[in-house]
């Protein structure tokens, strides 16, 4: 199975994904879609999964390649690929389909609850009721007609959905690595003021190994979209 991520920043670390893949014996590339470089077309990959960023989807102005990777988001969908959008990733998967993206009334910065909704679906089997993950986040997305809202947090209303069976986005960072996360503390320490859902620098270090169980869950995630994959293949 070929798999593409999508990354938007030098730091960001994909290792959660690139292990999982890995050890199933998928081919993962990740592409930086910043480079201005031509995507490539739906037909040469089975898996799509947008990783997160510090633009907004609605920043075209000022990051003019978003606009082709929309593109190249929708193609994916309008294939039947399985498509995975964390937090910048759930955003776009939003608005190509019709949704909105517009400033939440909080930011969202540190390790917080989720919590699911009544919805069911294949992707989420085995995910708690309520679990802990890490959110850095200030934008949030609005429900594209058609889709089911799968989790809410107290801050955000809006921290997953599911667009028929191979589309999935996630607002929160199941797969946020101890070095990632350290980094964004220090490259993005001017985000960390006072509110009422960003936790400050020691609270979110000191709770860094809920990531072993953010990465079991991913896991899950990953495991159940590459089943849905193999049956289209086969």
């Amino acid at each position: 199975m070929n798999i593409i991520a999508l990354k938007h920043f030098s730091f960001d670390d994909e290792s959660a994904i690139a292990f999982w893949a890995s050890k199933q014996g998928f081919t993962l590339r990740v592409l930086d879609p910043s480079e201005g470089k031509e995507l490539p077309s739906a037909a040469s990959y089975d898996m799509l999964v947008i990783l997160g960023g510090p633009m907004s989807v609605y920043q075209e102005e000022k990051y003019p390649w978003l606009a082709a990777e929309k593109r190249f988001i929708r193609a994916g969908i309008d294939a039947g690929k399985s498509v995975l959008g964390i937090c910048l990733g759930a955003q776009l998967l939003s608005e190509v389909l019709g949704g909105t993206v517009s400033r939440n009334a909080q930011k969202e910065i540190g390790w917080h609850e989720v919590l699911r909704t009544e919805e069911a679906h294949a992707a989420f089997e085995g995910i708690p009721q309520s679990f802990v993950s890490f959110q850095w986040h200030g934008d949030t997305f609005t429900l594209p007609d058609g889709a089911k809202r799968l989790a809410y947090s107290e801050a955000c209303g809006e921290q997953a959905f599911a667009y028929g069976e191979n589309v999935v986005g996630l607002q929160f960072h199941l797969e946020a690595t101890p070095p990632c996360i350290a980094t964004m503390l220090d490259v993005w320490s001017h985000e960390l003021v006072d509110a009422p859902y960003i936790q400050p620098a020691p609270i979110i270090t000191a709770q860094i190994e809920r990531s072993i169980a953010s990465h079991a869950m991913l896991t899950g995630i990953l495991d159940r979209m590459a089943a849905q994959v193999s049956q289209v293949i086969r």
